[in-house]
């Protein structure tokens, strides 16, 4: 049995990179574009261009979200995004109160964590990163020498 689970890890791994890459940039879409429901506090609206630190974290969420999702820059994407997560608890969230639940800083938590193993596991399977890596070997091994009679 482990070894069919452990055989599938590269799969779960993916699908789960796609899940939250998807559910981190439609927060920073709602933020930007006002769908889904619109920014958070915003009745539905929209973040102003520019305002600190709303703006600047939705555009990081729908550009490293997107990045994430097709697995493109998996690791960097993830590293900066982790950042903004860390820095909305700690500077958004946490001066309210201590703990996530009574601050209202679950979903920056969870993100964070959620980003921070994508750091350390890359992609998974599905991602765009695979397709270059290995396309990316192939160009480093060397030719065939060439055979003499």
């Amino acid at each position: 049995m482990t070894g069919r689970l452990n055989s599938a890890q590269p799969y779960a791994l993916g699908l789960y990179r796609i899940v939250v890459g998807l559910l981190f940039l439609c927060h920073g879409a709602a933020a930007l574009f006002g769908v889904l429901g619109g920014a958070a506090g915003t009745d539905g609206g929209t973040v102003g261009a520019g305002t600190w630190p709303g703006w600047y974290a939705a555009v990081i969420q729908l550009v490293c979200g997107g990045l994430v999702l097709f697995g493109l820059g998996t690791r960097v994407a993830a590293f900066v995004a982790a950042g903004s997560m860390a820095y909305a608890y700690f500077k958004v969230h946490q001066p309210m109160a201590l703990w996530p639940m009574q601050n209202g800083g679950e979903a920056a938590a969870m993100f964070c964590w959620a980003l921070v193993l994508l750091v350390f596991t890359g992609s998974g399977a599905f991602g765009l990163d695979r397709l270059f890596t290995k396309r990316s070997a192939q160009e480093r091994r060397p030719a065939a020498e060439p055979v003499t009679v």
